[in-house]
């Protein structure tokens, strides 16, 4: 009996399959060829990735902060993929990029490559090779960086679990958002915008404050946790981002520098205030002296006047 082959629906995603890519997983699909775009996406989502697809260079460039890893095509109608290329490794971006190209020629591979990216594919490709070339240089960023490269932090994004140390982390949806993105790319500094795309989505408008205020939050749960505040670090004028490697306990948030500067400062003010308060008795104190001294001097002359005037009677 001849199997007949059910396709997918236009727009429809397919069921995801089970436990064989971690949920957190993006791919950003750059292309501007429909068909292509189309079936790179049918087959990255039936092997449980998440996925956006971005046709034009402009939509690539706001989406970037998004993905765990880019399929990037070089010839886009209104740009250049080599420039975005270019643009997120100037950021020191460490987001994996898959180059596709038409171009077979030695000297564009290594120049893509040079530029900065993870692998290169040629057209036409089989998009089970693509997958399989995704899967490869995942699994080298693992090796690269595992995920006990800042020690303490669990991260369970399927179960929407964080704990620290073995301890569990009671976080709200947006505190878990924040920690599980600034862990998935430890060391790498987040802009506040980036971060609201990442929790929020593109195009939620919130302020800055929004941002610094569950960060907030969410350090001071960790600390309770038995976490250094400075895990979380903020990079001024720029973001955040997660540290590395475990910070001493007694070392204090980035983000507050400030606050232990003037605590640091404060036996110099008092010695100064003490010091202006003397200065300030001393010169009332002579003040009132040399008050004191004109007032005596003014009633001496008056009673040198009495005593030298002539008496007068009345008639």
């Amino acid at each position: 009996m001849q199997s007949t082959r059910v396709l997918p629906q236009r727009g429809v995603p397919p069921p995801a399959l089970p436990a064989r890519t971690p949920p957190a997983t993006r791919i950003l699909i750059v292309e501007d060829e429909p068909a292509i775009a189309e079936s790179l996406d049918y087959a990255l989502q039936r092997e449980g990735f998440e996925t956006q697809t971005a046709a034009t260079y402009a939509r690539a460039e706001q989406a970037r902060a998004w993905p765990t890893l880019i399929i990037l095509d070089l010839m886009l109608p209104d740009g250049n993929g080599r420039d975005l290329l270019r643009t997120l490794r100037a950021e020191a971006r460490a987001t994996p990029v898959i180059v596709l190209s038409s171009r077979e020629s030695e000297s564009d591979r290594v120049s893509a490559l040079e530029d900065g990216a993870d692998d290169y594919v040629t057209k036409p490709f089989s998009p089970r090779e693509v997958v399989a070339r995704v899967r490869a240089v995942l699994r080298r960023l693992t090796a690269a960086d595992p995920a006990d490269a800042t020690p303490g932090i669990g991260i369970d994004r399927k179960g929407r679990q964080a704990s620290f140390a073995g301890r569990s982390l009671e976080l709200t949806r947006v505190e878990f958002d924040l920690l599980a993105t600034l862990w998935e790319s430890r060391g790498q500094v987040y802009t506040r915008a980036e971060l609201i795309d990442r929790v929020w989505g593109s195009g939620f408008v919130m302020t800055d404050r929004t941002i610094d205020s569950h960060i907030k939050s969410l350090r001071r749960k960790l600390e309770g946790a038995g976490a250094s505040a400075a895990v979380i670090q903020t990079v001024r004028g720029v973001g955040y981002r997660l540290a590395a490697s475990e910070p001493a306990a007694s070392e204090p948030a980035a983000s507050e520098p400030a606050a232990s500067e003037p605590a640091a400062s404060e036996p110099a003010a008092s010695e100064a205030v003490a010091s202006a308060a003397a200065a300030s008795a001393t010169v009332a104190s002579e003040a009132a002296a040399s008050q004191a001294a004109a007032s005596q001097a003014v009633a001496s002359e008056a009673a040198a006047s009495a005593a030298a005037a002539p008496a007068k009677y009345d008639d």
